[in-house]
């Protein structure tokens, strides 16, 4: 089911006043989406790195040259969009892609049910002080790309959710027309292919709020929930807003269904397995 950008806002708006977090989960798969739905998450966001992660592979499988990023997320949305009833689906789009006419292929976007985007693969998550994200800055890859992307999918009316690393950044997107803003703290923490280096929840914090101030500055309606690093489960996210002010929400791909996943297969396989007969 597609929503309109407007519908969509007025759910969030709604959440928020309701005085519960605006909550937005990673679907890698269907079964994944059909039950982060019925957990009551508030969206579902579908880009290759969740097919990478449900298959057993970090995420930043996500970033490397192991498949066409734009056209896995259409894939993928024939798996998961059918079995999602009533929440909103996102699309992670490669912004930097050149073999892509970026206003056609949002277009065809919103005609297959989606009804936004974010922008992943992102190359925000290579060192901004390394060569190589300088040469793709240079060589017409670079951020920038991507800010142009949430503006046009926000010019086509679709709900626009994308990743800031930096303050400026968060200036960006918001004069790009972003909806909410989605404060990434990095590869996510824990589980058997978690990152091992990360901030520490404190220093998060204070960079989510960093993040958030930048956003507000330039429009006061823009939400801010946050991603990643230390944040990878439930009290981490609690810590993170309730040591914040105004950030809203919490976006968890590996959270919501690698790490539970990992967790309960394993125990249910040992459960099995000690059966006495």
């Amino acid at each position: 089911m597609k929503f309109e950008r407007q519908e969509s806002l007025d759910r969030l708006h709604e959440t928020v006043e309701s005085g519960e977090p605006v909550i937005g989960a990673g679907a890698g798969t269907g079964i994944s989406a059909k039950f982060a739905e019925r957990g009551g998450v508030d969206l579902l966001i579908i880009y290759n790195s969740g097919r990478y992660r449900m298959n057993g592979r970090g995420s930043l499988a996500g970033l490397l040259p192991y498949g066409d990023a734009n056209e896995i997320v259409v894939e993928m949305g024939h798996e998961v969009i059918p079995v999602v009833e009533d929440t909103p689906v996102l699309a992670g789009v490669n912004g930097t892609d050149p073999f892509r006419e970026m206003d056609v292929f949002i277009e065809d976007l919103k005609r297959r049910g989606f009804s936004g985007v974010q922008n992943f693969p992102t190359v925000g998550l290579i060192d901004a002080d390394s060569g190589f994200r300088q040469n793709l800055e240079e060589t017409g890859m670079g951020y920038d790309k991507e800010v142009e992307m949430i503006r046009e999918a926000a010019d086509q009316g679709m709900l626009t959710c994308p990743y800031v690393f930096t303050e400026q950044q968060a200036r960006d997107m918001a004069e790009a027309g972003a909806d909410v803003i989605v404060s990434h703290m990095g590869l996510t923490t824990s589980g058997d292919i978690g990152a091992e280096t990360s901030l520490d929840l404190e220093t998060a914090a204070e960079r989510v709020q960093a993040h958030h101030d930048a956003a507000k500055d330039v429009d006061d309606d823009v939400l801010v929930i946050c991603h990643g690093g230390p944040i990878a489960w439930p009290e981490d996210a609690e810590y993170v807003l309730n040591n914040t002010e105004g950030v809203v929400g919490f976006f968890g791909a590996s959270s919501i269904e690698r790490l539970p996943t990992e967790e309960a297969i394993q125990n249910q396989a040992r459960e099995f397995k000690e059966i006495e007969f």
